[in-house]
């Protein structure tokens, strides 16, 4: 695995970062289409370290005023790339409104913080080796109908929210490409059919039909090689795995925390003459996850969940990775304490992280960040930007859950008001008619509508209280129903209950407590570390020790500017000794006792 390569599942060799030194510029006065920016050297007074965002001190600017209106500038090396091939400009993110010019020719915006866009600039390059690029972004930091998560709107982070990401914060990038070429890879793993469904996408529609051939390997060992003739832009195959089939009973091709296996796969896209037009590099896990019985599953089998919330955030460069070193070590650090897996909290990660996930074993639950207010416009954002959040993240074998909302965020009123009951509720249904093969939930934490998984967010401050309040099948159907952990209730209506699992999407909240003046935010404080190691014990041990409850997502993995109930501080520096940490969340937890299992069937009908 390339480390700092943008995009792990779909590869080719040959690439041009652009990440590095650009000219910039404020354009507060939204002066700059119309004085000709776009090819003018003038305004362009500063100098800014890209991908990180001008707001961060990694970028060299370090201004943490809102500036709604910036511009950047940089000169390519790049000669035009000669009959048959094509040039393409890669983008992994930019917050939150992108326009992008090449040698003054304008190829087009995209509008969504959190997703990756692309430009053929092939027709706008000129003779010589020298491109211009130039990159236009806006983000309203008053604007809270678009999806900001955690991004503050104030001058000051306040609260549980921290300082903006403004502009480009994930990798640019190039590629000279064949035409046709591949764009889009999917992976659908079948574990109980031994197989795997490709989902292949090309640029355009061929003149001649051309043929794609897969090769899937593990290592040295060739597992299965597949050819389909193609004519149109995107097709769609299953391709069998035979020693996945003979493998069943020892899992040496599945994809587990403990056994992360990953099968590379090859993908040739070959003329009528059988030469090959396109080959790019990618990989898959396989393995199933579901719900059954009041547990989470995965392989088929209960899985008892031990998540951190995760907000991916830096000091130093706030959403965006201080570097490709940096999201590896995350998820080392995730594992070393004795999680098996997190849950990414109002961001989008960037893909090289989710690979690292894939590739040491750790399961996601993948998020939307939120708005704030309530408007068509709204439901316009989130629902074009989460499906994009969906299909580019829908191949990695880590994620195994979606979120697409969390606390009603944006929909304040859901319970009262209609219309806004009806946002969640229909995306996870449209979720689920994009990608069936995972659990989703509604609205993480309280006021589900339409659920695979009862998220509950209850932050009580000791393992005693947790206890008592899901002390057997009733106490929990209370919690559900009737009372109220966290601020609202937990469902909504009256859902059928299915026999779901219910786990604690957000609990704990520890923290030291402030200082005199400090700025802070939490849920419960302790005093010293071994008041700290006690509590934390007590809390995860109730959740461990009781059979209705299928998991747990602790909060939060670091520090995030005053919030400061992380297990690590905000410079990833541990709190309490790893060792300690790791002991108390590997405990074994409780068995499910057949007779849970068996009521939850009668609930289920099964």
């Amino acid at each position: 695995m390339h480390e700092d390569y943008p995009r792990p599942q779909l590869v080719r060799p040959g690439w041009q970062d652009l990440c590095g030194q650009w000219r910039f510029a404020f354009d507060d006065t939204d002066a700059g289409r119309g004085a000709g920016w776009a090819t003018a050297a003038e305004p362009f007074d500063r100098t800014i370290t890209v991908p990180y965002p001008y707001e961060s001190q990694l970028s060299g600017i370090a201004d943490p005023s809102p500036r709604p209106i910036v511009w950047y500038r940089r000169e390519v090396e790049l000669a035009p790339p000669g009959p048959g091939r094509r040039v393409l400009l890669h983008f992994g993110a930019v917050d939150h409104r992108a326009q992008v010019w090449v040698n003054g020719v304008h190829l087009g915006g995209h509008e969504g913080g959190h997703t990756p866009f692309s430009f053929d600039v092939t027709d706008a390059l000129v003779d010589g080796p020298a491109q211009l690029v130039v990159v236009r972004a806006e983000d309203h930091a008053d604007d809270v109908t678009q999806p900001r998560g955690k991004q503050d709107w104030l001058d000051e982070p306040h609260g549980i929210f921290y300082k903006r990401t403004t502009g480009i914060w994930q990798p640019v990038w190039l590629e000279n490409v064949p035409d046709p070429h591949v764009t889009q890879l999917h992976w659908t793993p079948d574990v109980p059919g031994a197989a795997v469904t490709c989902e292949v996408a090309l640029s355009r529609r061929p003149e001649h039909p051309v043929r794609v051939r897969v090769r899937l390997t593990l290592g040295d060992e060739e597992l299965a090689e597949h050819t389909v003739r193609v004519g149109h832009t995107h097709s769609r195959f299953e391709i069998a795995v035979p020693a996945a089939r003979h493998d069943m009973h020892h899992g040496r091709l599945l994809w587990s925390p403990e056994r992360p296996t990953l099968i590379d796969a090859d993908v040739e896209v070959l003329d009528e003459d059988g030469a090959a037009v396109d080959r790019v590099g990618s990989y898959f896990g396989l393995r199933s996850v579901g719900v059954e019985d009041g547990r989470f599953l995965l392989n088929g089998q209960p899985r008892f969940l031990r998540l951190a919330l995760e907000q991916g955030y830096w000091p130093q460069s706030h959403l965006a990775a201080p570097d490709g070193a940096a999201l590896r070590r995350e998820a080392e650090l995730i594992k070393e304490l004795g999680f098996t897996g997190i849950r990414i909290h109002q961001k989008v990660e960037d893909p090289r992280f989710l690979a690292w996930c894939d590739r040491i074993g750790l399961l996601v639950w993948g998020e939307m960040p939120s708005a704030f207010e309530f408007a068509p416009r709204t439901v316009e954002r989130i629902t074009r930007e989460w499906m994009e959040v969906v299909r580019r993240d829908r191949s990695h074998p880590c994620v195994v859950t979606w979120v697409p909302m969390n606390e009603s965020w944006g929909v304040w009123h859901l319970a009262e008001v209609p219309e806004q009951r009806h946002l969640p509720t229909a995306l996870y249904h449209l979720t689920k008619s994009l990608d069936g093969s995972r659990p989703v939930i509604s609205n993480d934490g309280w006021e589900i509508t339409e659920t695979d998984i009862w998220g509950v967010h209850d932050y009580a401050a000791h393992g005693e209280s947790l206890r008592e309040r899901y002390d057997g099948p009733e106490a929990v159907a209370r919690v559900l129903a009737d009372r109220r952990p966290g601020r609202k209730k937990v469902v909504l209506g009256d859902p059928v209950v299915r026999g779901l699992p219910v786990v604690l999407t957000e609990f704990g909240g520890l923290s030291y407590a402030p200082a005199a003046g400090e700025k802070w935010f939490g849920y419960g404080t302790v005093a010293s570390a071994e008041e700290f190691t006690e509590r934390l014990r007590g809390l995860v041990g109730a959740v461990l020790d009781n059979p209705e409850l299928a998991g747990f997502c602790y909060t939060q993995l670091t520090d995030t500017e005053q919030e400061r109930n992380g297990l690590l501080t905000e410079h990833r520096e541990p709190k309490l000794p790893v060792d300690v940490v790791r002991e108390i969340l590997t405990r074994p937890a409780a068995a499910v006792p057949p007779e849970v299992v068996d009521a939850n069937r009668r609930r289920a009908g099964t």
